[in-house]
């Protein structure tokens, strides 16, 4: 009787940790003031900025700092404000201004081979990346990528999903009263953060081919991006996805081409 009684407080609290769960996280939908897209999204834009603001010299600090040639660095700045230029003429003729404060920075690290955003808009490239880039057309592919990060608030949205996941992990293990429930509880939560993730760069990546091109680049660039960031990962095209954070790149290039051909047929 006291193991019934026990297993069933066990999952009363398990339902209750579950509940609490779901509510928290749908009590955090928003709608993107930029994209219209309904998100489960926990602070504002103008946290976000602040947010990015503060982490971004401890961010580059990781990297080495930033790259020590201002000509390179207002290079890159050109690039990008060019691309987030086309992108806010379009707000404009909606009547949308943009809460984000964009920035763009080159990182002294010359062997790494990556490019990523912050939340609010401080955007970094890695000398290492940079390097391999050869045209300004294939750097704009790259950091209109990232703006497409930024505009879809995918670090915000995936901190929302990974506290509810974590929840429901939780809310598992206390149901179980089991360690193996939990790792299988969060071997689940990571398998399905690394679909979010899967999809925000496809995303980004529509975001990035759309824009470069409104900004007069050729986004066939981008195709060359996916077969350097290929080469730099060992030259693998067709990657299993399942527990990967990314889309194979060939995968990826097959979105590009039919972003690229929507876009022209508009």
């Amino acid at each position: 009787m006291g193991r019934s009684s026990g297993l069933k407080m066990r999952l009363i609290l398990g339902v209750i940790m579950a509940v609490i769960a779901l509510i928290s996280y749908y009590g955090k939908t928003q709608e993107n003031p930029l994209t219209g897209e309904s998100q489960q999204v926990g602070m504002s834009p103008e946290q976000e900025v602040a947010m990015g603001l503060q982490s971004a010299p401890q961010m580059a600090q990781e990297y080495g700092g930033l790259y020590p040639d201002n000509d390179i660095q207002r290079q890159i700045k050109t690039v990008g404000n060019r691309i987030v230029t086309s992108f806010n003429q379009v707000l404009a003729a909606r009547g949308i201004e943009n809460p984000y404060r964009f920035d763009f920075h080159v990182l002294r690290d010359d062997r790494t081979v990556n490019a990523f955003a912050l939340p609010g808009g401080q955007i970094f490239i890695t000398a290492g990346l940079l390097s391999r880039l050869s045209t300004e057309d294939q750097l704009a592919g790259v950091l209109g990528h990232e703006v497409g990060h930024v505009v879809h608030r995918h670090s915000a949205q995936q901190m929302a999903q990974s506290a509810f996941f974590q929840g429901l992990a939780g809310a598992a293990t206390a149901a179980s009263g089991s360690y193996g429930t939990s790792e299988i509880a969060n071997y689940v939560a990571q398998v399905k953060m690394m679909k979010f993730g899967r999809d925000d760069e496809l995303e980004s990546d529509e975001f990035g081919v759309n824009y470069m091109m409104d900004a007069g680049y050729n986004a066939e660039a981008m195709i060359q991006v996916m077969e350097i960031l290929a080469e730099a990962g060992g030259g693998e095209m067709d990657r299993d996805e399942f527990m990967s954070s990314h889309p194979s790149p060939s995968n990826r290039i097959g979105k590009i081409k039919e972003h690229i051909e929507n876009y022209r047929a508009r």
